[in-house]
């Protein structure tokens, strides 16, 4: 370790710099155990190098879920009036902001949904890579984001550009998690689909406990992921170490830190 740190230092490694968009729950000092525990982690290990978007969300849970519903299908059009995309890219270059880090922009459950608009926005920004000089890579976790939307459809398109570098999307999705892709094709599908997974009971196509139902132990299994730390520990492995998204200095850090905690790594 000390190897690497004297050898990988400031002046001749690339520069990381990895944001995070929480979900609907969060505040600026309010989080869940997951929330809390990904940024309290990430933090002692990437240090300056980690922040979470800050001051774009609304008062009310229900506010931030309506947003994401009404704006999961398609790129936003006109995002400078847009404050959750525009604001959130103004705190991102405002933030000790280099065009020579390698930016990497994380995000969770409905924060999937404004990470993805922040995203195409940011693209269509930096077509001449005068913002980044590096594809930025993106991690639309426990997200509502529709494969099939005209939406992530727009984010392969700019990864094909060479925009967007790494997309993580499959791989920081949980088993049974029937909220992911609820954003659906059309904003009449996303309400179908918010209406479903909240009454399964009702519906044809989803069943299981209530997406209301946020016991820890018999709650639907997107609440019950949102009350844990192996959440968290689940998120930094598969970013850090797996797909060393924040290269291979802190992909050491990380790995360290996940064994200190108890983690078996393959």
């Amino acid at each position: 370790m000390k190897q690497i740190m004297n050898r990988e230092t400031a002046s001749d490694r690339v520069k990381y710099k990895v944001w995070f968009f929480a979900g609907a729950e969060t505040r600026d000092d309010r989080f869940n155990v997951f929330t809390g525990s990904y940024i309290k982690l990430m933090k002692e290990i990437l240090n300056e190098d980690f922040d979470h978007i800050k001051g774009v969300y609304y008062k009310y849970n229900i506010a931030n879920v309506i947003w994401a519903l009404n704006n999961a299908q398609r790129p936003i059009n006109n995002t400078d009036n847009q404050p959750f995309t525009s604001a959130s890219l103004r705190q991102i270059i405002n933030n000790g902001h280099d065009r020579e880090d390698q930016l990497v922009i994380t995000a969770s459950s409905s924060g999937s949904i404004v990470a993805a608009q922040l995203a195409c926005y940011l693209a269509e920004s930096n077509r001449n890579m005068e913002l980044f000089s590096k594809p930025f890579h993106l991690v639309l976790g426990a997200s509502m984001v529709d494969h099939r939307s005209a939406l992530y459809q727009k984010i392969l398109e700019y990864q094909r550009e060479g925009l967007i570098g790494t997309i993580l999307h499959d791989e920081v999705q949980d088993e049974g998690d029937n909220t992911c892709g609820v954003g659906g094709r059309t904003v009449a599908e996303a309400y179908r689909n918010a209406l479903a997974v909240s009454f399964p009971f009702l519906s044809s196509r989803f069943s299981g406990p209530s997406f209301l139902n946020s016991h820890p132990e018999n709650g639907h299994v997107h609440r019950k992921r949102s009350m844990t730390l192996k959440k968290a520990l689940d998120y930094i492995e598969i970013i850090l170490v797996r797909h060393k998204l924040a290269g291979e200095y802190y992909a050491v850090k990380a790995k360290e830190l996940l064994e200190q905690k108890g983690v078996t790594l393959s």
